[in-house]
């Protein structure tokens, strides 16, 4: 279910849109939903406020099969049930998922899976450290009860095992119960739980299935999404940790749950990996470093504070500080980015270096050439990119200028502050520069124009 409003979320994005580390709520509950064995052919996501974004959303990251449903109008859990009619009468058994359960294992709706198929109902319930305002479940032979902490005694307030929202239903037993579900509240709304008070008055067979309490934590505002994200954070971590990923302080790094990382990687505080990157054996990512979708390969060093997206480190590369590395650009194995240095769209052949305060845009490098700090390629001309051809073994002097659409053969070279406008042939030096020039006695000249003259002179 993944209708609700959301409104202490106090933003315009709906709830389940809402991200934890770089995937939204709705994600997490779905990638446990198919992990736990359940195909997506026979799932299926009701939306309702926000349900636009919440589509398109699922549409764009989710297999075409799944279903997407609505609730057009947002009456109550019940209401939400009996308007996703049409999809689950046709199984045996319906499970309710909230959509708003991140933390929800697969292993743990295995096992709930598993154990709830002999109830006509089988609700999902926890053991709360402060059971607060929640349900309470009253066990009895046969059957469970949910009393609301409304309605319940202090003795029964005492108690901590708690309703968490979700349900597995035998279909045909729901059936008989879910038109009966009325709206006699201050609320008007038609709320699921009564579902369970019907089928014990039928003497139909209901229980209650525990699953841990962090697993069961919903998010309805903003603080509850950051400690969602801390807990994700961390099961993250470990599970990195444990294969041999090294993290001296692993509670300061951001690790996307699509990374992919291999034993011996060193990860620095403060680093965060994004999207579907991954990072080769025995590679180092220094402090400060934010790779986004990056494919790193083994012993790559990035020194740090370094932003690297959609790009690839071959192996023995390395990178750092302070450098920008982005649009499918590509530091062949050896090579090296240093610091200040900005890489748009451009491969950095084998053994070639950039050390400083450069930019490489549009720009093939070939292997063991060195670009002198503060070198660039102007490589838009207000309509067009245009591209940068520098062939092996070339030398580039600092403050070059190349002037794209430009290319340098085989060992050429340019002399420091040059501007190239035209190819510099094999082995050739390209110098492209005004001749200088020495006004004798400037610095003579130039103060005494501008000495303060005395009041009343000209």
């Amino acid at each position: 279910m993944a209708a609700g409003k959301g409104t202490r979320m106090r933003s315009t994005t709906p709830k389940v849109l809402q991200p934890i580390l770089d995937r939204s709520i709705i994600d997490y509950v779905l990638r446990s939903v198919f992990e736990a064995g359940i195909k997506p052919e026979n799932v299926g996501v009701l939306v309702g406020s926000g349900g636009e974004l919440v589509e398109q959303h699922l549409r764009e990251n989710f297999p075409s099969e799944l279903n997407i449903l609505w609730q057009h109008e947002q009456l109550g859990t019940g209401h939400a049930v009996k308007s996703a009619r049409e999809f689950w009468t046709n199984y045996d058994n319906l499970i309710v998922l909230n959509g708003d359960l991140p933390l929800i294992k697969p292993e743990s709706l295995k096992n709930f899976i598993n154990e709830s198929g002999g109830n006509d109902c089988t609700v999902i319930s926890f053991n709360a450290k402060h059971a607060k305002q929640y349900g309470r479940i009253l066990r009895e032979e046969n059957k469970i009860k949910i009393v609301e902490f409304k309605d319940a005694t202090p003795e029964q307030r005492k108690i901590h095992e708690v309703n968490a929202g979700c349900y597995a239903f035998k279909v045909k037993s729901l059936e008989e119960v879910i038109d009966l579900i009325k709206n006699d509240n201050a609320q008007k709304e038609y709320y699921l739980p009564d579902a369970l008070y019907l089928m014990n008055e039928k003497n139909m067979q209901t229980g209650a299935f525990i699953f841990p309490e962090e697993e069961m934590q919903g998010i309805n505002n903003q603080s509850e999404l950051a400690q969602a994200s801390r807990v994700m954070r961390k099961r993250i971590s470990e599970k990195w940790l444990e294969i041999g990923v090294r993290m001296p302080v692993p509670e300061s790094v951001y690790i996307s749950p699509d990374a992919k990382l291999s034993q011996g990687v060193v990860i620095m505080p403060n680093v965060q990996i994004w999207g579907e990157s991954e990072i080769g054996e025995n590679s180092y990512i220094g402090s400060g470093s934010i790779l986004t979708n990056v494919k790193i390969g083994s012993n790559v060093k990035i020194i740090a504070y370094a932003v690297i997206e959609n790009s690839e480190l071959k192996d023995n590369s390395k990178a750092g500080p302070f450098c920008y590395i982005r649009d499918g650009s590509c530091l062949e194995e050896k090579s090296f980015a240093g610091k200040f240095v900005e890489l748009k769209n451009s491969k950095i052949g084998e053994n070639s270096k950039v050390p400083h305060l450069s930019y490489m845009g549009d720009a093939t490098l070939g292997h063991d050439v060195n670009i002198g700090a503060g070198s660039i390629t102007c490589n838009y001309d207000g309509v067009h990119k245009n591209k940068t051809f520098i062939g092996n073994n070339c030398f580039v002097g600092s403050n070059t200028m190349f002037v794209a659409p430009v290319e340098l053969s085989d060992g050429a070279a340019t002399a420091a502050g040059s501007v190239i406008t035209q190819a510099v042939p094999e082995n050739a030096l390209g110098v492209g520069r005004a001749r200088q020039t020495n006004i004798k006695d400037w610095s003579i000249l130039h103060n005494h124009l501008i000495k303060p003259q005395p009041k009343g002179e000209n």
